[in-house]
């Protein structure tokens, strides 16, 4: 992993090596590589990445103000325990996602989902305005015209940001920042699998519900949205091999 990643920094100075540099540091602490508790010597992570010092110090500012790591006199910088960590801040989502999807992210997405969704359709049935259900329909028209996965990706992500923003409520609107990465990929992952599965007719009845102006009949809708994508997680971690989990059984109990 540190030799693929090292490399991904010298190919990608085009991109910008300063996000390089931040995005490898930050994956190997959140994936355990370098452990909570850990010190970090400067010198050899620098000779290690093979940039300057100052561009690895510039690295740390950003991972200092997101909680993964801090500094103090004569221990030096150290991984923040993980309790710390900004873990909604939208760079640490995409992080988490960036080199594989783990199943138990997808998991905990889904927790959030079914939290903030049903609730966010039911005040959107109350409150959502003219131009609300135009983005809406847009989405849908978007979704229903897909003729590729980026394509039907975008339109199930342009939906649900929708359907937050017709809350009027900015609190939940924010909410986007922790679906759209971790949602983006599990589409991705979910038309892998089952490239002809349907998404439009369920989207349909949410918005269909919030356009009557039924918070009932919208929540609903939302929660069989949800467990559709649930059942859909759920092949997703059969064709990956990997056994249910304690957690994924609860939820579809």
């Amino acid at each position: 992993m540190r030799e693929s990643s090292v490399t991904g920094i010298q190919r990608g100075v085009t991109r910008g090596l300063h996000g390089q540099i931040v995005q490898v540091m930050a994956q190997r602490i959140l994936s355990g590589q370098i452990p909570e508790g850990a010190t970090i010597n400067v010198p050899d992570l620098q000779a290690d990445l093979g940039v300057s010092l100052t561009a690895v110090r510039e690295a740390l500012k950003v991972l200092t103000a997101k909680g993964l790591v801090d500094a103090r006199q004569k221990r030096g910088t150290f991984v923040r325990p993980r309790s710390d960590w900004n873990l909604l801040d939208a760079d640490m989502i995409r992080w988490h996602f960036a080199d594989d999807v783990r199943p138990e992210l997808l998991e905990e997405l889904h927790e959030v989902r079914g939290i903030v969704e049903p609730a966010a359709a039911r005040l959107a049935a109350l409150r959502a305005e003219p131009s609300h259900l135009d983005a809406l329909d847009a989405a849908m028209t978007a979704m229903e015209s897909a003729t590729d996965d980026h394509a039907a990706v975008a339109a199930d992500l342009a939906f649900h940001r929708a359907l937050l923003a017709a809350t009027g409520n900015e609190l939940l609107t924010k909410m986007e920042v922790i679906m759209e990465t971790g949602l983006a990929d599990r589409d991705r992952l979910v038309h892998k699998v089952k490239p002809s599965d349907d998404p439009v007719q369920s989207h349909r009845r949410v918005l269909d519900a919030i356009r009557s102006g039924d918070p009932a009949a919208a929540e609903s809708a939302m929660r069989e949205l949800l467990a559709k994508a649930a059942e859909d997680l759920t092949e997703v971690r059969g064709t990956s091999g990997r056994a249910a989990s304690p957690r994924q059984g609860r939820r579809r109990s």
